[in-house]
């Protein structure tokens, strides 16, 4: 380095900056972070300028042949050195052949009953009932419905608006009726806890993207406010106001996987499976798949014929001839 010259970032903080420049989310930029570090590692810490498409095959074959991880895991950890060598350093490292694929496993979603989500639900109380219903309700994932926001739920037309969910897309879904007075009810206690902050000088959600330049105060509105936020606040590493953030996702989690362990349901069953169990649903009552491929949010159809797989229908959809005895 030249006396009076910035130091260079390092090159891990060269990849966080890139994508946050990308929106890319937290767990992406987790991820990604991760793989960097581990095939930096796997060549014995030499830069990975210093490293070809050649290394890139070796590691992601060492991926599948010595860890066994999943098709998903593999192509996750290619993505990842993909944007390091694209993004980053601006190197063209060509079309990397000679990988090992993990085997990807046709695999149905686990589905719960009608009978078996409430005697999961049983089990559950207050907000993460409320939460978990909603979700079954609308087909949201777990952290669409932890990050959305006061402004985004209309009791008139019993809809929910889905703010950038996978894939950076808007879409709207149902607003449950049976679940529509309790989360008002939840409303009304929530925006007494952000009156309450706001008397304190607190009360700030944290907003998407530049929004809290842009629209100043924007992030003390109540409309910006999370529909189940948390219990505590935490210091943005950025601004270093403090933000009121949602409930985490880990904490639902746990929940759940007690409840279905108290109900005695033998599937594992995680939070998703509201989502899989609220498609499954709308098929069987005969909704066309094309709906419930919007409600859900899939870019393809052919992911929300799965669903179809799972009752059973279509040429799969036969009687046994045992059962005609």
């Amino acid at each position: 380095m030249v006396d009076g010259e910035p130091r260079k970032p390092k090159l891990l903080d060269q990849v966080r900056e890139a994508l946050r420049l990308r929106h890319y989310s937290d767990s992406t930029e987790k991820a990604y972070l991760q793989w960097i570090r581990r095939f930096i590692f796997f060549h014995g810490v030499r830069h990975p300028k210093e490293l070809g498409k050649e290394h890139v095959a070796a590691f992601l074959s060492h991926l599948a042949t010595v860890l066994h991880v999943a098709a998903s895991t593999q192509n996750q950890a290619l993505c990842a050195l993909i944007f390091l060598y694209a993004t980053v350093l601006s190197m063209d490292i060509g079309i990397i052949e000679g990988i090992v694929r993990a085997k990807r496993p046709m695999r149905l979603p686990v589905v719960l009953t009608p009978d078996e989500v409430r005697a999961v639900f049983r089990f559950l109380e207050g907000e993460v009932l409320l939460l978990c219903r909603t979700l079954y309700g609308s087909g949201m994932r777990l952290l669409e419905g932890l990050r959305l926001r006061v402004k985004d739920v209309d009791f008139a037309r019993h809809e929910i608006t889905v703010r950038d969910g996978k894939g950076e897309k808007d879409r709207v879904t149902l607003l449950p009726r049976s679940c529509a007075d309790e989360l008002r009810s939840h409303l009304e206690r929530v925006r007494r806890l952000h009156e309450a902050d706001r008397a304190r000088g607190l009360g700030r959600a944290a907003l998407p993207y530049a929004l809290a330049r842009k629209y100043r105060n924007a992030d003390c509105e109540w409309g910006w406010q999370y529909v189940f936020p948390s219990s505590t606040y935490y210091r943005d590493r950025v601004s270093g106001l403090e933000h009121r953030h949602h409930v985490h996702e880990t904490v639902i989690q746990r929940e759940v996987k007690a409840a279905v362990r108290h109900a005695g349901v033998a599937k594992l069953a995680t939070p998703h499976v509201f989502r899989h169990s609220f498609a499954t649903e709308l098929i069987r009552a005969g909704y066309d798949i094309r709906t419930v491929q919007e409600l859900l949010g899939h870019r393809d159809v052919s992911t929300t014929q799965i669903y179809v797989h799972v009752l059973n229908r279509g040429g799969r959809g036969v009687q046994s001839p045992v059962d005609r005895l």
